[in-house]
């Protein structure tokens, strides 16, 4: 089966990434995502991967501290997991290129739009670290930034859960989920599955997001193959 979306944007979120223990990084879920990932480069997709930090740092867990140090401690987290997620898929023969939003040329390349786009065009897959490189932005607004910049068909949203509630399935067993539904509908009824500037921004440009679990065997490349899978959250 072919692909749906040819230039995706790949959001992990880093709960996702440390499995069952909750923190740090679980190898076999980070060689789990670099199959699939070689699966998608090898159906022609175009692929750009945001991932986030929360199983190292979350920016609200510095209690006391100043906000955007916390933030750019945050920022420093994602670019571990850039720097991991880069080695497991390169280990499996594909061609990696991580740029950061803050300088740290000794480990990565700066974030350059028009060479990332080169990269995506030499079928290399390239990892967008340290968020927007400002405090206040969470790494959903980058991707929602990155998928506009890159002029990418779909964010397909990587998460420990597997869809979009109308209330949290972790709290309430009757939680009703959403096969699809719309942007405006995400914003009016304050659900969280993405924060609500990405969900604006996506909106304003119209940028579809699939919402599913990662923990799923075969999911990502299923989310690019627009299998039912997930939520589809559009106009």
């Amino acid at each position: 089966m072919a692909i749906a979306y040819k230039r995706v944007i790949l959001k992990i979120s880093g709960e996702a990434l440390a499995g069952p223990q909750g923190f740090g990084i679980d190898f076999e879920i980070l060689n789990g995502i670099g199959d699939q990932i070689i699966e998608l480069a090898g159906l022609g997709c175009e692929v750009c991967i945001v991932v986030g930090a929360g199983n190292i740092w979350r920016g609200r867990s510095g209690v006391g501290m100043d906000r955007s140090t916390a933030d750019y401690m945050g920022m420093l987290a994602t670019t571990i997991n850039s720097l991991a997620l880069q080695d497991a898929i390169e280990q499996k023969g594909a061609d990696v290129r991580v740029q950061t939003a803050i300088e740290m040329r000794q480990i990565a390349e700066p974030y350059i739009r028009r060479r990332a786009t080169r990269h995506l065009e030499k079928g290399r897959v390239v990892i967008f670290a340290c968020g927007t490189g400002n405090p206040f932005f969470s790494t959903d607004t980058t991707a929602a930034l990155r998928a506009a910049e890159m002029g990418a068909d779909v964010i397909l949203l990587a998460k420990n859960v597997d869809g979009v509630y109308d209330s949290d399935p972790k709290t309430n067993p009757d939680a009703k989920k959403f096969s699809d539904i719309s942007y405006k509908d995400i914003l009016a009824q304050g659900l969280t599955v993405m924060d609500s500037p990405a969900v604006a921004l996506c909106m304003e440009n119209n940028i579809p997001i699939v919402v599913f679990p990662l923990k799923e065997e075969g999911s990502i490349v299923r989310a690019a193959r627009g299998e039912e899978i997930g939520t589809l959250v559009h106009g």
